[in-house]
């Protein structure tokens, strides 16, 4: 054994040893299970201490205390006992939740500024679900970019399993923080985290590029087909309607009234337009263009609330089983 040699684990043991067993109990109470595991192990592979070892290691303990003189805390275990001790619950659990906010979306951070391919090297050997759970926590158009450059083997699971996400315990956070705490932060609060599910597989889909969205849905077809068909109906946009046969689109025209199919029309594409037109009387056509040309400007805000609102209608019919969503074209009714 020489002090060359040692690692600071291994001056820590026989330091330990050197203090005593009720010297190390008390710094025992002081470190975490892993750590006293680490140091214990350390501990049961000596049974031999030099003079000379035990002098160095003693001289260089007394060094590191001039050089980190000073107090050491665990700040966020400080703060969190000092906001549990401030008076009124109510504002207590306020403060609470915001420090541990505010310190969740600095650790996260640093997966939102980094570059989607380099993110997607680190998390492509981690388990699926690890995958799933750290997309989860990220803006979706980030998410997105992540997803497309994923190993083809691994989109398709690490979506469905987004989709299969409600709630996480903390301590399951706890663990995907310590599988990948050396390339990305993750922290876990109180209280379950509400992450993934469906609406967030929409979002991710959405904004994914290179028809990826198709070949994952189609892929996920053979293991969850209700799963599959759930996600592409939420995904079910405005202009999807130009999809639907035309029975279908005037089942849903029937339950519209003008004022509003007007203003959803406002931004929608020309061949729309012509498949709503074509699919009403020669009339109402002719007075919704009229309106439409007469009409100023508007929110974009206001059209794109009118069009989901439409698309709502169409979910309806389509849970009632009177239409099918994606039941691709047909012949108009006219």
């Amino acid at each position: 054994m020489a002090i060359e040699t040692l690692t600071g684990l291994n001056k820590v043991a026989v330091l330990l040893i050197c203090l005593g067993e009720e010297a190390a109990s008390k710094i025992f109470d002081e470190l975490s299970d892993e750590e006293v595991g680490q140091v214990t192990r350390t501990m049961g592979l000596i049974d031999h201490i030099p003079i000379n070892i035990k002098e160095k290691v003693f001289a260089n303990f007394h060094e590191s205390q001039d050089i980190f003189a000073g107090l050491f805390v665990k700040g966020e275990e400080f703060a969190k006992k000092a906001i549990a001790a401030t008076q009124g619950e109510q504002r207590s659990d306020f403060l609470m939740d915001q420090f541990v906010s505010t310190t969740e979306s600095k650790s996260l951070e640093t997966i939102s500024l980094m570059a989607p391919g380099i993110v997607a090297g680190l998390l492509e050997h981690e388990h699926p679900q690890t995958v799933a759970l750290v997309l989860s926590t990220q803006h979706v158009e980030h998410a997105s970019e992540i997803l497309s450059h994923l190993p083809e083997y691994l989109r398709t699971d690490v979506t469905y399993r987004i989709s299969k996400i409600e709630k996480v315990s903390p301590e399951v956070i706890s663990r995907i923080e310590d599988a990948l705490n050396r390339e990305i932060g993750l922290v876990s609060g109180k209280t379950h985290k509400e992450l993934g599910g469906i609406d967030a597989v929409v979002g991710i889909l959405n904004h994914i590029r290179n028809n990826l969205d198709v070949e994952i849905l189609e892929t996920m077809e053979e293991t969850d087909l209700e799963m599959a068909e759930e996600i592409r109906k939420r995904m079910f946009t405005f202009e999807n309607l130009v999809a639907l046969d035309g029975r279908s689109l005037q089942m849903i025209l029937r339950e519209v009234n003008n004022d509003s199919l007007t203003m959803a029309l406002k931004i929608a594409s020309e061949q729309m337009k012509e498949k709503i037109f074509t699919n009403m009387s020669i009339r109402a056509a002719e007075m919704i263009r009229d309106d439409l040309e007469a009409m100023g400007p508007v929110r974009l805000s206001e059209v794109e609330l009118m069009q989901q609102s439409i698309v709502q209608i169409a979910m309806k019919l389509d849970e009632a089983g009177k239409i099918v969503i994606g039941s691709g074209g047909g012949d108009e009714l006219v």
